[in-house]
């Protein structure tokens, strides 16, 4: 097959196309559906197979749950799309993902019904196929919610047809009618805890419970014992946890850092309790670490979510370890490193427009490495050169970062339990007396959007977590 794709130059291909352009590369667009099975693995699988094929994945839109649309008696689906590069021609383009499709065992038993994976050429450059075999610009692109929406966070502002470039994709977009309930974005976590729907209003807040194993982080440090981890861990989970994080490096400032290793000695053995604990099978397990090593081997022993408070700056090799792993990831808005960002916390354009103009460059960072988007997850960083009111107007203006322009759609972990903004309004100088003034802010966070709040108090925040999706998420 390979020397088949190798050799392709069919005339047919080449009179179908116009400007073609054989040994150079070229950008194209492919729809992503998948309605059977474990629909985001297969989607994963099929991105896979082309970048092992030389169709390089550039960027991905978001996932997005969907009704069918056309034979209504089927299972939801999944919808995306991708940016390729790719040295193939149209015709060759489609006949590799059409063998894709028949590797991954495709099957089509009726028009428009159900398929365990699903690529269309959508796009090819600003080229204008019209074959028997296909049709580019795909001709079902302005009518379908599914193929837009995806397409939009790609290509906004690119025109479908290049002989009317005044109409662009987001108009399209913006002019259908609006089709009984939104669209809504998924995230996956792990097999065990349900995709997180960033814009489904009544999605549920995931409770993320904090196990630091160390001896100097800024509120639990030390407490967490081998002896008594299990009993932490069972109790954690009664109180509504469905996913734990673990750290093994205090990002507190002026705290010494470790070597690599010691992490590892830290966290390793909490994932593996946890793994070994039947009570904790429908838990996923998040590292809290900057350095990839510690990434990778978390991943190996178990863990479901890399969680970077410096989304990749601090350790080069993060991003791509990120991509090769293929896990969801956690990139948190921080300047500089913990011992240097309280004394970076400027913001002259707007602490909301910074924030979001930062955390759009981590994306689009991930995105260059290989991270799909559909696996990032964003943390604004309170309390990461943040100081007092900054942390309060944060908080206030959260829902206004979620819907910032390039950062629709996308998840949000709310990380504000314990910390000293909270003591100084409050005049809580302890960390661990602070949990009524944790629990206002956490309230905040669910109501303002959060799909995720991180918290050490874990069954007291468990309960504020249910009365706040009980008030906002029905």
């Amino acid at each position: 097959m390979e020397e088949y794709f190798s050799t392709f130059a069919s005339s047919e291909a080449q009179s179908c196309c116009r400007g073609a352009s054989p040994s150079g590369k070229r950008t194209s667009y492919i729809a992503l559906g998948s309605n059977m099975g474990d629909r985001i693995a297969m989607i994963e699988e099929a991105c896979k197979h082309m970048d092992e094929r030389g169709i390089k994945v550039k960027r991905t839109s978001s996932l997005w749950e969907t009704k069918p649309m056309y034979v209504a008696d089927q299972d939801r689906f999944v919808n995306g799309a991708c940016e390729v590069e790719t040295d193939l021609e149209p015709l060759a383009l489609l006949d590799a993902l059409q063998d894709i499709e028949k590797s991954m065992g495709r099957q089509k038993v009726i028009d428009k019904g159900p398929r365990n994976i699903d690529l269309d050429i959508l796009l090819y450059e600003d080229e204008e196929v019209d074959h028997e075999r296909l049709k580019i610009p795909h001709v079902g692109i302005p009518e379908r919610e599914f193929v837009l929406r995806p397409l939009a966070e790609l290509i906004p502002h690119k025109p479908i047809n290049p002989k009317r470039p005044w109409k662009l994709i987001q108009d399209y977009l913006n002019q259908l009618e609006p089709a009984g309930e939104p669209l809504s974005t998924l995230t996956p976590i792990c097999t065990s805890v349900e995709p997180l729907n960033a814009l489904k209003a009544t999605r549920k807040t995931q409770l993320m419970a904090i196990l630091n194993i160390t001896p100097d982080s800024f509120s639990d440090g030390g407490m967490h014992t081998p002896d008594s981890l299990r009993d932490t861990i069972l109790a954690y989970v009664r109180g509504g946890a469905t996913i734990f994080d673990i750290g093994g490096q205090s990002t507190a400032p002026g705290t010494l850092e470790v070597s690599g290793e010691e992490e590892l000695n830290r966290i390793l053995p909490a994932i593996e309790l946890i793994r070994s604990l039947p009570e904790t099978r429908d838990v996923a397990i998040s590292v809290d670490t900057y350095r990839a090593s510690v990434a990778e081997a978390a991943v190996q022993a178990g863990a479901d979510i890399i969680n970077d408070v410096s989304a990749g700056v601090m350790d080069p090799d993060m991003l791509p370890t990120m991509a090769r792993l293929g896990k969801t990831v956690c990139l948190m808005h921080m300047r500089g490193t913990p011992s240097t960002m309280s004394k970076l916390n400027d913001y002259p354009q707007g602490l909301i427009w910074t924030i979001a103009e930062e955390l759009l460059e981590r994306v689009a960072a991930a995105e260059a490495a290989g991270v799909r988007r559909w696996r990032i997850i964003l943390d604004p960083g309170l309390g990461f050169a943040k100081v007092g009111e900054q942390n309060l107007q944060l908080l206030r203006r959260f829902d206004e970062l979620r819907n910032w322009p390039g950062l629709e759609g996308l998840p949000w972990l709310m990380g504000s339990s314990r910390k000293s903004f909270i003591g100084k309004v409050t005049g809580v100088p302890k960390p661990m007396d602070r949990v009524f003034g944790t629990a206002a802010t956490v309230a905040a966070a669910v109501q303002a959007g959060a799909d995720i709040v991180r918290v050490h108090d874990v069954i007291e925040m468990g309960q504020v977590v249910k009365m706040a999706d009980a008030i906002w998420r029905y």
